[in-house]
């Protein structure tokens, strides 16, 4: 084939596979840059579709992958933290974005002797980027230096390959036999098949651009031959999204199901427009020779087109996705827990900040299951009992969940920053479930006492109102602390603690000089130790909680720290005065 032999092939193939190596590297930094800026950016989507367009374009040009997003997409509602309806503007804002991408590819076609103009083909400063990479990886000691060096360094391989695929088919210009191959794809239907299958294939469509662009470069593909290639490479993309879909909730489905009929739509509209403009009024223009940027263009106006087109039914998608992918089961699930979803491992920040929000769940279900022990504790109700052991239940299915799910993100390549959001996450969800074990022994109690008739006395009744008060407020400002990640208010709970600690020590005195003067039987005193224990202990959780916040976030050992504070820290012993003068005079008032 004039110059073009099996030689050329492998070349070719080598250049394939650096540009799909050099594509994963760049996304998977770039990931890792943008953390979980990412999936924050997406939880607080508005109705906004236009909004939401724009994200989805922004991020999609952030991490250079249209596939991720749409997987990221699938593992969010899967996980229950969006909604689907949230999701169909983000995947037109992702078509777009994707684009980018065939427009850097374009530079290759670029033409000219002038300095300038040769300093933007990939071949000039593709070496210069890759030695910024290296240099940024091997000189840096900071990660984002790094993930920006390998950032670089991607980009410079993913050039390359383009470059070595450019190269391999040039021989091709002047071949007769890869003419008579071209007028093949004269056949509109063969072009799209053909689009979809080889980006299916690849699972790439960054990467069937790139080769249709380094095709281009022979001279012999014209307009009327790309536009269908375009289209179907187009609806090759969702094979990702239609893998990452397996074995997910019926929602989750429906996403990559909307991204499905969002492209095989927009072929089934423009297709027809295109042929019936090559037949008429652009004959010549779709008879004309495709350049690299032709190409950019023709999939930059296909994905804007459908956007336009398509975009304003939104709600007719969500519908037709709904009865594509039919509802299994009762509508109403209970809460057993997250479903964090393992597409998400794809994007380790995203999976850490969706582990982040069940987490949140999590303690604000521990708060209500707590606060729910201490009002049964005070006033004894079933049904308020069974809430309590309900919600504890509810409680262990998180903490197996998350707990099982954080080791396995542990094991995967996240930035420091994530790591300690791991190693925090660990400490919290432990202890918010040991908390809520303690909630449901403070309803035990309760239980004995109504099965065995035992009542305190008033003095008893208000001086536990007083220390419950004081450990209510323990909990809800250590699992505020976390929530909010505010170290000031973590830095408040272990004073309160120490509080606690010496309020139920002096409490345990009152009751044994009750017990000596036979106010108090020693059965029901048993019953009243039992509950200053546990209140003891979920106090010594909530402190632990706190303690895992300022350990991480300032890097020091808790335990030599607390003991310094103790001692000399004017802040710390404030806090305990004041906590000790509002808890201590409702004590000395009974």
């Amino acid at each position: 084939m004039n110059g073009f032999d099996i030689f050329s092939v492998f070349t070719m193939l080598g250049g394939l596979a650096f540009f799909l190596y050099g594509m994963n590297i760049m996304s998977g930094s770039l990931e890792k840059l943008t953390g979980g800026k990412l999936e924050s950016a997406l939880r607080k989507m508005t109705s906004n579709r236009f909004k939401s367009l724009l994200l989805g374009a922004g991020i999609t040009i952030a991490i250079q992958s249209s596939s991720a997003v749409t997987v990221m997409l699938v593992g969010l509602v899967n996980s229950g933290i969006m909604q689907l309806g949230q999701t169909v503007a983000v995947c037109f804002g992702a078509d777009i974005g994707t684009t980018l991408t065939a427009w850097i590819l374009s530079l290759s076609g670029l033409e000219g002797d002038n300095f300038f103009i040769r300093m933007l083909k990939p071949e000039s400063f593709s070496p210069l980027v890759a030695l910024g990479g290296v240099l940024m990886i091997m000189l840096s000691k900071r990660s984002k230096k790094k993930d920006v060096g390998s950032i670089m360094l991607g980009f410079a391989i993913l050039m390359t390959g383009m470059t070595l695929m450019s190269g391999a088919v040039k021989p091709l210009a002047d071949s007769p036999s890869f003419r008579d191959v071209l007028v093949m794809f004269k056949n509109p239907l063969l072009g799209v098949l053909v689009g979809a299958a080889f980006t299916g294939l690849i699972q790439s469509s960054a990467a069937s651009i790139g080769i249709l662009q380094a095709f281009s470069q022979t001279g012999g593909m014209t307009v009327g031959m790309a536009a269908p290639i375009i289209m179907g490479l187009n609806i090759g993309t969702c094979v990702t999204a239609l893998i990452s879909s397996i074995g997910v909730k019926e929602n989750a489905k429906r996403v990559a199901a909307i991204h499905i009929m969002i492209k095989l739509l927009g072929v089934l509209i423009l297709l027809p427009i295109t042929l019936l403009l090559e037949a008429t009024v652009a004959k010549s223009f779709f008879e004309s020779t495709i350049s690299p940027v032709g190409i950019a263009i023709g999939h930059s106006v296909f994905n804007i087109a459908i956007t336009v087109i398509l975009l304003p039914f939104s709600d007719k998608l969500v519908a037709l996705s709904r009865k594509v992918v039919k509802d299994k089961g009762s509508a109403e699930e209970r809460d057993n827990g997250p479903e964090l979803d393992t597409n998400l491992f794809k994007i380790p920040a995203v999976a850490v900040e969706a582990c982040r929000e069940a987490t949140v769940t999590m303690g604000k279900h521990t708060e209500d299951t707590i606060t729910g022990a201490l009002e049964v504790l005070r006033n004894y109700n079933e049904s308020d009992a069974e809430k309590v052991v309900a919600g504890e239940q509810l409680i262990d299915h998180y903490e197996d969940r998350l707990g099982g799910y954080l080791v396995k993100i542990s094991k995967s390549a996240v930035t420091s920053a994530d790591s300690r959001k791991v190693s925090k996450m660990m400490h919290v969800i432990g202890n918010l479930e040991r908390i809520s074990d303690h909630a449901v022994n403070l309803v035990e109690s309760a239980q004995e006492m109504r099965d065995k008739g035992m009542v305190f006395s008033e003095e008893g009744i208000r001086e536990l109102d007083v220390i419950c008060a004081a450990v209510k407020e323990n909990i809800q400002t250590s699992i505020r602390a976390y929530i909010e990640d505010d170290l000031g208010l973590a830095h408040t709970v272990e004073p309160l603690e120490e509080v606690i600690d010496s309020m139920i020590m002096e409490l345990k005195n009152r009751h044994i000089r009750r017990l000596q003067s036979g106010e108090c039987t020693v059965q029901l005193g048993y019953v009243f130790q039992d509950i200053l224990i546990n209140l003891e202990r979920i106090s010594d959780h909530c402190s632990n909680i706190a303690g895992s916040i300022i350990e991480i976030d300032e890097q020091i050992d808790i335990h030599e720290y607390w003991s310094s504070v103790k001692e000399s820290d004017k802040n710390f012993q404030e806090l305990f005065k004041g906590f000790s003068d509002k808890y201590y005079s409702e004590l000395e008032a009974i």
